[in-house]
């Protein structure tokens, strides 16, 4: 109808499409092409020919939820193109917003950003205990990404100390009460998620217009976007809220630990658990991260190390509980490591520890059976002296079970959870994207390519987001196209070569609109049958209308000359797919 169609409503008709990955990625695709109008003060908000114009200018929430919905999808890079747009139409930013941010920041590793993005959330008032609780859990998993432990470490430090200082100050009435109002919203967009999933039926006519002014596309844009939070909330899994306040979780606890002992930092992991049950203060010396974490390392395996974090408590003045002490005898004897029980029994005399005459019975029955008769009367002479009984239990116990219900229990198994991954990430792949990404933002393509040929010649293989931020480098200073050509040969032969660069739409997104815009039509087919092979979502509009713009440019496909060479016509024959394809032929 030539019309200009209102944000209230085409926002409403966004909501609902991205509730799907698909219907996401094309909403994003339709907010950064309406957003595009109003971009850099283009329409004269001064004139009355634009008002019909402005009043289809996308708001704040339409970008929250195209946003929210790329985050769902996984297509984070797409969510900071719809995020950019937004600046470039002068949008401010909202409490959600800042959140989405962080969101985007975390996934598409923009350390620098996030922490810029600190100094607002903290200073904000208007942000909810949940919307912090989003905030720290991307803050945390960006440094463990980037392998920064120490950073990761203080960040639990800090949560802990915060909601220690606030029980001790009783303020946390007005902050429960505020968690337990967000709560009860997140419980109702999780009732709008659930009615969205089994397919709500669409408005009749009659509703739509209703009001003139929208207000019912209005709400249902607005409960949609609850939905898309109360979905984003279940992600979080590093920080948690209790009674109103931020609190680590065993998963953050299980991280950190597998981080420092990968790298062999056992004292700076001491010092980090020390720390941490100074500020958590438990309730007894069995009840601490400290005894969990030497657990699950039991549990593990990893003898040595738990071995390695008793010694460490004891250096520096903290009382470890028999548990610990038991559990790895227990784990040594089972190992037939007679050397490790000795030193074990004889440092747990030294830290004061009463342990169970069963642990001594093993020991001397394991020597009996290697006739060590000196061993046998030293061991029954130090049992005289440190006053323990005769020999009860003919097996060990297992003091873990009594810390089964405590409040650290769960670290255990999340640690084990960590282990049985096994990813061992190449931290300083974050860091080579960042920097790759830094010179494309600039325009500074020589260095970015440099960036890419060091990253390599090191050994980091470079990933989707690599590339990425290199075609959209080049695609946005225009006309690089054989440089594209050049790295889309690369990035094949690294995906036959190994597993380290896996295909994503983003990715060939960008390659497909590149190449259609410099003419490159063997290759975008190429591109074009990778994405059907993947069953991705592919905005065929929007490539008919790319070649409809550059058609004279790119290739005059009717003047068919007989001098054409072979591989004139291989071009022209590829062209003429691609119109096919988008249903231009």
């Amino acid at each position: 109808m030539d019309a200009f169609v209102p944000v209230m409503v085409w926002s409403a008709v966004v909501a609902h499409i991205s509730c799907t990955a698909h219907g996401a990625y094309l909403a994003a695709e339709l907010v950064l092409e309406i957003g595009s109008l109003f971009q850099n003060n283009r329409v004269n908000p001064w004139k009355k020919s634009n008002r019909s114009l402005l009043a289809m200018k996308p708001n704040i929430t339409v970008f929250n939820i195209a946003i929210a919905g790329c985050l769902l999808s996984g297509t984070t890079r797409k969510a900071e193109q719809v995020h950019e747009m937004m600046c470039r139409v002068g949008i401010k930013p909202d409490a959600i917003l800042l959140i989405l941010m962080a969101h985007i920041y975390e996934r598409n590793g923009h350390r620098k950003e996030l922490k810029k993005l600190k100094r607002h959330i903290d200073d904000s008032c208007s942000l909810r205990v949940l919307q912090f609780q989003h905030f720290y859990n991307c803050l945390l998993t960006c440094h463990l990404n980037f392998g920064d432990r120490d950073s990761a470490s203080q960040i639990v430090l800090e949560l802990l100390r915060k909601a220690e200082e606030a029980q001790e100050s009783h303020v946390a009435a007005p902050v429960v009460l505020d968690s337990y109002d967000n709560i009860s919203k997140l419980g109702k967009a999780d009732h709008v998620l659930s009615k969205a999933s089994v397919g709500t039926p669409a408005l009749c006519f009659e509703e739509f217009c209703e009001g003139r002014d929208f207000s019912v596309l209005k709400d249902e844009a607005d409960e949609i976007l609850d939905s898309q939070l109360a979905e984003l909330q279940m992600k979080v899994e590093l920080v948690t809220t209790e009674r109103g306040f931020l609190r680590p979780t065993e998963r953050i606890y299980a991280k950190l630990v597998k981080a420092f002992l990968e790298a062999g930092k056992v004292k700076e992991l001491a010092e980090f658990l020390i720390n941490a049950d100074k500020e958590d203060s438990p309730a007894s010396s069995e009840d601490s991260v400290v005894v969990h974490v030497i657990n699950a390392c039991i549990a593990l395996g990893w003898l040595d190390q738990a071995h390695d974090l008793i010694d460490e408590m004891w250096f520096s003045g903290v009382r470890i509980g028999a548990s610990a002490y038991s559990s790895l005898l227990e784990a040594y004897y089972k190992e037939n490591r007679i050397t490790e029980m000795i030193s074990l029994l004889r440092h747990a005399r030294k830290a004061g520890v009463q342990l169970n005459s069963a642990h001594y019975e093993a020991l001397i029955q394991s020597w009996v059976l290697e006739k060590e008769s000196n061993s046998t009367l030293n061991i029954s002479k130090e049992m005289k002296e440190s006053k323990i009984p005769e020999p009860i239990l003919p097996e060990f116990e297992m003091p873990v079970s009594s810390c089964a219900e405590s409040r650290h229990a769960g670290l255990m198994v999340k640690l084990m959870e960590e282990i049985k991954e096994g990813r061992t990430a190449d931290y300083e792949v974050h860091n080579w994207n960042t920097v790759i990404h830094f010179f494309c933002k600039k325009g500074l393509m020589q260095d970015a390519d440099k960036a890419l040929k060091k990253m390599r010649a090191l050994g980091h293989m470079p990933n989707a987001q690599t590339f990425h931020s290199l075609v959209t480098g080049y695609a946005a200073i225009g006309g690089k196209y054989i440089e594209v050509t050049q790295l889309w040969g690369e990035m094949k032969e690294l995906a036959t070569s190994s597993s380290s660069l896996k295909f994503d739409q983003e990715l060939l997104d960008s390659l497909l609109c590149t190449f259609v815009r410099g003419g490159f039509f063997l290759r975008a087919n190429e591109v074009v049958e990778l994405m059907e092979a993947g069953e991705m979502f592919i905005d065929k509009y929007k490539y008919r209308t790319l070649l409809l713009i550059y058609y004279k440019t790119v290739h005059k496909i009717k003047k068919t000359p007989n001098f054409y060479s072979e591989a004139s016509v291989k071009r022209r024959e590829a062209a003429l797919l691609f119109k096919k394809w988008i249903a231009l032929g």
